[in-house]
């Protein structure tokens, strides 16, 4: 298993990617987000095997280089923005953009996208957010992969949030995470790596529960296509469902993406926003001072058997995106081989890039 720096896989991205017909701009923008999270060790959003996705999107005219993102409809506190099917991470960098702008003008910044392509990982949209000392809040949908509780067709997205908070001081407070199970993306992942899945996780095309990932998806399998067979379960039973449905509605019906089955394309996306100015609420010394507080009272109290520590969510990742800065990233052999092979076609070679 390959073992790359981020600087190693960032100019292989780079360079496939504008390859490809991706601008600079595009290129930057989409390669310093897959690879952010990688180093996050969120790898089922990372490099692989979403940037061979993204190059297959291209050539089949699903995402579009160049496209301009378009505010369609527009508030003092709200925006509704067309994607264009360009880059997912290009159109909710900017997306994001807007809805903090307006959330220093009036407190409030609520964005909706439509027409976008996958955007990746939800955290580093509202860590942008975070960074500017206000709330950020996230919800996406895109084409069904779940199945409802008490089903077995996959009728609903994975349909992830994720929230950031500021802190004060230290890593802000990061909670991202599907309504299902998991992601599709670590499904894929599993099957890539030759690894079993946790029981309760997916069932197959049946509703059997199984533990092997290629049971999730019709012949031929992953990278090759991504169509579905079997149903990811929703996490928490039907409380996983409720908040799968809620997502649904904000960033599919809201935005005008459409819901479930309306999403034919699995690299769609629709997206909702809103970002939170702290001290149009509470002054931001009384917030910060609570949150802290929150977060000892947390990290001290009693300890289940078995555990010594209780972490605070983002914690994991803040703490493996510093060891990984260092060790390196591993990569799956047989997702390096087709990353290898699609740079060939191209005309770039994958271990030349390596070195430069």
């Amino acid at each position: 298993m390959p073992i790359l720096t981020a600087k190693q896989l960032t100019n292989v991205s780079k360079n496939l990617l504008k390859a490809a017909g991706a601008s600079d701009e595009e290129a930057e923008t989409v390669t310093n987000l897959l690879v952010k999270a990688n180093l996050a060790g969120v790898d089922s959003h990372g490099v692989l095997p979403n940037l061979t996705s993204y190059i297959q999107g291209i050539r089949k005219g699903v995402i579009k280089p160049g496209a301009k993102t378009e505010i369609i409809q527009e508030g003092s506190a709200t925006a509704l923005i067309d994607g264009n099917w360009g880059f997912g991470q290009v159109t909710c960098s900017r997306a994001m953009q807007i809805a903090i702008k307006k959330a220093q003008e009036t407190g409030v910044g609520a964005v909706g996208i439509f027409n976008c392509n996958h955007i990746g990982r939800l955290a580093d949209y509202s860590l942008m957010a975070a960074e500017k000392n206000m709330i950020g809040f996230i919800v996406v949908n895109s084409d069904p992969c779940v199945a409802p509780y008490g089903g077995r067709k996959a009728v609903l997205s994975t349909n992830p949030l994720c929230y950031a908070v500021p802190t004060g001081s230290g890593n802000p407070i990061v909670v991202d995470f599907a309504t299902s199970m998991v992601a599709e993306g670590k499904i894929r992942a599993a099957l890539y790596k030759g690894e079993k899945v946790p029981a309760g996780w997916i069932v197959d095309a049946e509703g059997r529960p199984t533990t092997n990932p290629a049971d999730l998806y019709e012949p031929p399998l992953p990278p090759v296509q991504n169509k579905l067979a079997g149903a990811l379960l929703p996490a928490g039973g039907h409380k996983g469902y409720g908040l799968a449905l809620i997502i649904e509605i904000l960033a599919g019906a809201l935005t005008g993406t459409g819901c479930g089955e309306e999403v034919v394309s699995g690299l769609t996306n629709g997206v909702f926003i809103i970002v939170l100015r702290i001290d149009k609420f509470v002054p931001p010394g009384e917030f910060t001072t609570r949150v802290q507080k929150l977060v000892k009272n947390v990290r001290n109290s009693p300890k289940a058997v078995g555990s010594d520590k209780i972490l605070i969510p983002g914690e994991p990742e803040f703490a493996e995106q510093e060891r990984r800065s260092t060790a390196g990233i591993k990569i799956p052999e047989s997702s390096w081989e087709d990353l290898a092979k699609t740079c060939e076609e191209y005309g770039l070679n994958a271990e030349e890039l390596l070195r430069t």
